[in-house]
């Protein structure tokens, strides 16, 4: 029970990592907001419909859970909206789309973040994890993508390059409050992706699987908690081995 009594707040809750860590979350003993267009909002105020790529939205948001439950503990950054044609190749990606793709991700994260760190900068503590990517660290290694049609989009390292050292950025400026932000970078999770691309991923990456959710939910757990209180501005890779051969 590390968390015990803790408010969360975590958007995205309502795909395939996010699940994951809310039951992590709520097993620890607190209580954790899902914040997701693709929930409805419950009378109890644990699921709470919004666009995350609308500042208006999370700014509302933020106010409510506030005034619902007093104080926010933590946030953890896992939404991940994108562009229907996410999957382009580069030389087929528009300007317009990687524009779009920024606003959505890492823009909707900054909004997030100063929502919530005025909030803990008057309180003088709180914590926020960020779920990054090790493609934010290394580059792809398209040979995973042959034979499959797929590809690493180009925004993606953009954004999770950019959320790692926003991450560094905004401990070393909150550090003094009492405030942490780390980051989490997972590697490839399994979602049923090609038999092709699965064999070739499993054959890299030293522990020889791709990762599921609930590999990702341990660590971002711990970060939240007390455990790691003079831990901040980490990025913890959590890939099976990937980054390091």
């Amino acid at each position: 029970m590390k968390l015990k009594d803790k408010v969360i707040v975590l958007t995205g809750g309502s795909g395939l990592i996010g699940r994951a860590l809310i039951d992590k979350i709520r097993q620890e003993g607190a209580l954790c907001v899902n914040v997701d267009l693709a929930t409805e909002t419950n009378e109890e105020f644990t699921e709470v419909k919004c666009d995350v790529t609308d500042p208006l939205a999370i700014e509302g948001t933020i106010v409510a859970i506030i005034e619902r439950f007093g104080r926010i503990d933590g946030l953890v950054n896992n939404a991940y909206p994108r562009t229907p044609d996410w999957g382009n190749r580069f030389e087929d990606v528009t300007y317009e789309s990687w524009v779009r793709n920024m606003d959505m991700q890492l823009n909707s994260t900054f909004v997030f973040c100063q929502c919530v760190l005025s909030y803990m900068k008057g309180r003088s503590s709180g914590n926020i994890v960020n779920i990054a990517s090790m493609y934010g660290v290394v580059a792809p290694d398209f040979t995973v993508y042959d034979g499959t049609g797929l590809t690493s989009p180009v925004a993606y390292s953009a954004i999770k390059g950019g959320l790692i050292h926003f991450t560094k950025y905004l401990a070393s400026y909150f550090g003094p409050h009492g405030i942490r932000v780390n980051a989490v970078s997972p590697g490839g999770v399994f979602d049923s992706q090609h038999s092709i691309f699965v064999s070739n991923y499993e054959r890299k990456v030293p522990l020889r699987r791709m990762a599921v959710p609930a590999d990702m939910a341990g660590p971002v757990a711990f970060l939240l908690s007390d455990e790691a209180s003079y831990i901040t501005g980490q990025n913890l890779i959590v890939d099976g081995g990937w980054t390091i051969v």
